[in-house]
């Protein structure tokens, strides 16, 4: 127990699995936290004694059972092992952690999630800016950002990193801006040094400066980078020769999402329990590696052209090449992890079984690298030279391990024949000592003329020759006598012993020659783990884009055409989600959009609740987006010019847990728009200013809608609103359109026929929608009399009129209409300017001229 405190102290925090014989055992709180988090017995040692502890345990060969079920309940498990072998120390033995396991830290295939990554993070605050690294260490990626708040909060939204390292000064701060939403710890603030993380990255790595990563200007990324190599060294996970390469996160290479367009758009997170991601209808992948890349890819769509062009291009000959599609499909479900079992390699966790799954999943890529080489098209033959043959590490393991190898290597039978001359005269040994004690017996039989002769083993004087007393006379004076029983005595040989020794020193020597080989052979893979790691890598783009095909053909998606306009023209769009969705006997509505910055800039979609407004705003988004991933999307034809920022609002949601309401809610992430919006943003609104009365929302509304209309941007915007009052803009804002969601009236009731059509709409049709809720009949009579009394008060015009005037007044400068001759100087001044060749100088000159008119009055 002294020892267990000793090792507890350094690890206050962590839940201690105590190496005692054959056992895992927690004590104290520990012991308590563990069996309600395993479901097994709580006991207590020395009972009644001052000395009185918890227990609790579990054998230590269930440690891949029950390690799992810690780690998913939050918490980092210290596991102490027995650091020598029993039998050779008479006192204590000696013990110590071999391994601290936390959320973010893990290799066990239990806890990880094959289509998804587990990353450890780390962020480092500066003043102006922050600094992110994630690593997963399960399949050697890591990366490196830095940039302001917003940033990193999507990244992490992106990422999802399993657990945080903070800076501990930085707790408060790091609460305040990313709340309680991920697993963090803290770590000492000495740790988040520049010099410290340069030299970290440095000495792993082996080079004299990152400038080879492309790393070296992000300073506050490096400290972050630092501070989880750092970390890995102190949860004991020393062998890294998986960790390879380090990347930046370059933002500018791809479209930007905020985490409320991320989060509206429901692309991999639902919102809701049963709800359907676009993640979980376009992940055709096969491979573990290919899932964990579409989810990247769809983090991260793509902003440049050729690289676009280039999936489609290599998508299209997948749909066009049959043969190609079949051999690569069939291939793919050969494949094992690459990723994760390479890094299991390079940690020392790899057993024989995962050994012969890697040999079995590099032989599978060669028909793929075959089939692609010899294609024509220049994009196909390029990814097929990308993948390495291996074959001599292929022949490596094939040599050295049964195909039928054990998960447990001391189960013996994992290093095949022919591979170690002693290992096999060994194995002949153990294998052939039934034959050569049945042999022995049958010719001391016939030598002694005994015919009761047995030939047995006990662990107190190793093999032995039983005689009945009947025949003790017959006994061999060479034989030497060991142990007298009522009816008969046991005798042992010089040959019977020396035959014991052979064939009990046989099987440790068997197991100690199976270790020492197999590790020179983990040690022969290692220096493979980069070509393996690219070939994972390429395996993973081949499956997304031929997944991207399957989807393609199963769905009826189209190739859009990219270009560098600012133009978006889809011909009978259809949200990709819901119409998976639908029932069999319907299909989906398709609609038109098209949106420039010359004609069609805003379009101010009106229409009734539940027509099918949100979803003509998500499809338009999400099929941007397949595109720019390099996907085929789902409409009749798609031009897309292509897009920099998606921008969504769409939906409510309440932050009470923050103080927020639904309004608050929708006007930080209105004015979050506002304020980032590009020439090449696509900006998606839906009911805005709905969460306040009527006439500040047609107000906040308006406004935003004109700010929009007359930003230099231009961007284009889909604009859904139940405000009636807003289809008067397209009288003033040229490029303002008016379209809504067509229904059919009936006597009592309505039909959606989901079409958006040219035009605003009059109605809301609310209380048609409280109907076919299944509102009782008495609400549904009471409100449509309550609407008819209101409809004949209508103020509706007095609302238009006034919106009118204030956009009047505001166009028209009322300011100079004053009959002032100090304005009508300013009016002559300005109007005299040639704002085309003035200088920023001049201009602020000139500015200062005029401020200089005013204060002199």
């Amino acid at each position: 127990m002294k020892q267990y405190n000793a090792i507890k102290v350094k690890y206050p925090d962590a839940m201690l699995l105590f190496r005692v014989g054959d056992f895992y055992e927690t004590f104290g709180d520990d012991a308590k936290k563990a069996a309600e988090v395993l479901s097994i017995t709580l006991t207590k040692r020395g009972a009644g004694s001052d000395s009185e502890t918890a227990l609790a345990g579990f054998p230590h060969h269930s440690l891949n059972t029950y390690l799992p079920k810690l780690v998913k309940a939050g918490m980092r498990v210290a596991i102490c092992d027995q650091l020598e072998d029993p039998k050779m120390t008479k006192t204590i033995v000696k013990r110590g952690v071999t391994e601290l396991v936390t959320p973010g830290v893990s290799l066990n295939d239990e806890v990880l999630q094959s289509k998804k990554n587990n990353f450890l993070a780390a962020i480092h605050f500066d003043k102006k800016q922050l600094g992110i690294s994630f690593l997963d260490v399960s399949t050697g990626e890591y990366l490196v950002a830095q940039g302001n708040t917003e940033h990193i909060d999507k990244l992490l939204q992106n990422f999802a990193p399993s657990e945080i390292l903070v800076q501990k000064q930085n707790k408060q701060q790091f609460l305040e801006v990313f709340e309680n939403r991920y697993y963090s710890f803290y770590l000492d603030d000495w740790v988040f040094q520049t010099e410290y993380a340069n030299e970290t990255l440095q000495n792993h790595f082996e080079v004299k400066s990152l400038k080879g990563f492309g790393i070296q200007d992000l300073k506050c990324g490096i400290i972050a980078a630092g501070a989880v190599l750092y970390y890995l060294s102190e949860t004991q996970h020393n062998q890294l020769k998986h960790i390879q390469n380090i990347s930046r996160i370059a933002e500018d290479n791809y479209v930007w999402m905020d985490r409320f367009t991320v989060r509206n758009l429901e692309l991999y997170n639902p919102n809701s329990v049963n709800a359907v991601t676009l993640l979980d209808v376009i992940d055709k992948t096969i491979s573990p590696m290919g899932g964990r890349l579409l989810k990247r890819w769809l983090a991260l769509p793509l902003k440049n052209i050729d690289s676009i062009k280039n999936r489609h291009e290599l998508v299209k000959h997948f749909i066009d090449s049959d043969s190609l599609s079949q051999t690569v499909t069939y291939q793919l479900k050969q494949i094992s992890d690459l990723e994760r079992l390479v890094s299991k390699v390079a940690t020392g966790k790899a057993n024989p079984r995962e050994i012969v799954l890697l040999k079995d999943s590099l032989k599978a890529i060669l028909p793929i690298k075959k089939e692609l080489e010899k294609s024509k098209n220049k994009a196909v033959s390029a990814l097929g030279n990308q993948l390495n043959s291996c074959t001599d590490l292929i022949e490596k393991i094939s040599q050295t391990l049964f195909d039928d190898a054990p998960v447990n290597l001391n189960k013996g039978n994992a290093i095949a024949n022919n591979v170690h001359q002693e290992l096999d005269d060994l194995r002949t040994i153990s294998s052939s000592g039934k034959q050569f004690l049945d042999a022995m017996l049958a010719r001391e039989t016939e030598r002694t003329r005994i015919s009761s002769l047995k030939i047995a083993f006990n662990n107190v004087f190793g093999y032995y020759i039983e005689v009945r007393n009947t025949h003790k006379d017959k006994v061999p004076e060479e034989w030497i006598r060991k142990q007298t029983l009522v009816s008969a005595e046991r005798y042992i040989t010089e040959e019977l012993k020396e035959y014991e020794t052979k064939i009990l020193g046989a099987e440790e020597k068997i197991q100690a020659l199976e270790q020492e080989i197999f590790s020179k052979l983990l040690q022969y893979i290692i220096q493979f783990v980069d070509l393996i790691q690219n070939n994972a890598k390429t395996i993973a783009k081949i499956d997304c884009l031929l997944g991207f095909s399957v989807l393609a053909i199963d769905n009826n998606y189209v190739r859009p055409i990219m270009d560098e306009s600012t133009d978006l023209d889809i011909k009978n769009g259809r949200h990709p989600v819901i119409e998976k969705q639908l029932p069999i006997d319907q299909s989906y509505i398709a609609n038109d959009v098209v949106l420039n910055r010359n004609q069609q800039q805003i379009i101010m979609i009106t229409g009734p609740n539940m027509s099918g407004k949100s979803a003509i705003l998500r499809q338009t988004a999400l099929i941007v987006l397949l595109a720019q991933m390099g996907s085929y999307v789902p409409a009749h034809n798609a031009k897309i010019g292509i897009v920099d920022k998606i921008f969504t609002r769409v939906g409510a949601s309440d932050n009470i847990s923050m103080g927020e309401s639904t309004f608050m809610v929708e006007m930080n992430e209105t004015a979050s728009i506002l304020n980032n919006i590009s020439e090449r943003s696509l900006v998606l609104l839906d009911e805005i200013g709905r969460g306040t009365s009527t006439y500040d929302g047609i107000s906040i509304a308006w406004a935003i809608a004109e700010f929009l209309h007359e930003h230099p941007s231009k961007a284009k915007t889909l604009f859904a609103t139940h405000y009636h009052e807003l289809n008067e803009m397209t009288v003033t804002f040229e490029r303002i359109k008016n379209f809504n969601v067509s229904v059919k009236e009936l006597k009592d009731n309505i039909i959606f026929l989901r079409k958006l059509v040219s035009g605003g709409s009059n109605h809301s049709f609310g209380i048609h929608v409280a109907k076919l809720a299944g509102m009782p009949n008495m609400v549904i009579h009471r409100a449509n009399k309550i609407l008819k009394k209101l409809e004949e008060n209508n103020k509706n015009d007095e609302v238009k009129e006034a919106l009118k005037q204030t956009q009047n007044e505001d166009l028209q400068l009322s300011f100079f209409q004053l009959d002032d001759p100090l304005l009508e100087n300013i009016r002559e001044e300005i109007l005299a300017t040639n704002i085309d060749t003035l200088t920023p100088i001049e201009a602020l000159m000139k500015l200062n001229e005029i401020k200089r008119m005013l204060l002199k009055k």
